[in-house]
């Protein structure tokens, strides 16, 4: 048994010392060497230029952008203000949480800004109107002048007679070539010119008439009023007059045809 062991190992040996035999050994291959010489060395010549910071740079990077650390904002008397409310309104109606509260608040706030904007709004206006009526008609109106609006309305009930001389002793000569237009138009309404109507223009009026003499008499005053009333200054004497004694023929052809 010891003899096979030994006849099994020398064979072993026999065959790993063939094996390392068998083995090539070649040598690394040789690397050529490259000689440099100063001619081969690149100098950078190019100038640097020394850069520095500008002056208070800082300043620039001061934005929101540039803020990593958020600080929770301070609360204001009206942040506690709404809160106080809001607590208050928890007690009397039913809210989901707190935030519900406060949006309720804020939303309410909304509410009573655009009530008081329309009652200024309307505050405003109705002062301006006022004051347009005080302009036109003068601050020391009596009650029984009749205002733009109420003249159109009662064109056949007015006397048109005494209204434009009261307009002419208070030196109101806009209103009274005003009057002397309503008052034509009363008279060729009277007789069957044209058909009055508050809603109707000029040009209408000036379409219902058939006779071209009357067309071209009602374009010329019509040009007068609108160039006197529209106009929006004081018109002299002599304009007056020669207004006043055009509406006059014009109101005396109407009345007598």
């Amino acid at each position: 048994m010891n003899r096979f062991f030994f006849v099994l190992f020398f064979l072993l040996f026999c065959s790993i010392s063939n094996a390392q035999d068998s083995l090539t050994y070649e040598d690394p291959p040789k690397i050529a060497t490259i000689k440099y010489t100063e001619k081969d060395i690149q100098i950078d010549s190019s100038t640097i230029e020394a850069r520095t910071f500008e002056k208070n740079f800082k300043k620039k990077y001061t934005d929101s952008d540039f803020i990593y650390e958020t600080k929770p904002a301070e609360k204001t008397w009206w942040d506690s203000f709404k809160e106080w409310l809001a607590s208050i309104l928890r007690k009397i109606f039913t809210f989901s949480n707190p935030q519900a509260s406060l949006n309720f608040v804020a939303m309410l706030f909304k509410i009573v800004a655009i009530l008081i904007i329309i009652v200024v709004i309307y505050l405003i206006v109705k002062a301006l109107i006022n004051k347009e009526g005080q302009w036109i008609f003068g601050k020391n109106a009596q009650k029984r002048t009749i205002y733009y609006s109420d003249a159109e309305k009662n064109i056949h009930l007015l006397d048109f007679e005494k209204l434009i001389k009261e307009s002419i002793s208070s030196g109101q000569k806009r209103i009274a070539v005003r009057y002397y237009y309503l008052w034509l138009l009363k008279i060729m309404a009277q007789n069957h010119y044209i058909e009055w109507d508050i809603e109707k223009t000029n040009s209408d009026y000036l379409y219902e008439l058939k006779n071209p003499v009357h067309k071209e008499e009602f374009t010329y005053l019509s040009y007068l009023y609108n160039y006197v009333w529209y106009g929006e200054f004081e018109i002299d004497e002599t304009i007056f007059i020669k207004t006043e004694n055009r509406f006059k023929k014009a109101i005396k052809t109407f009345s007598n045809e």
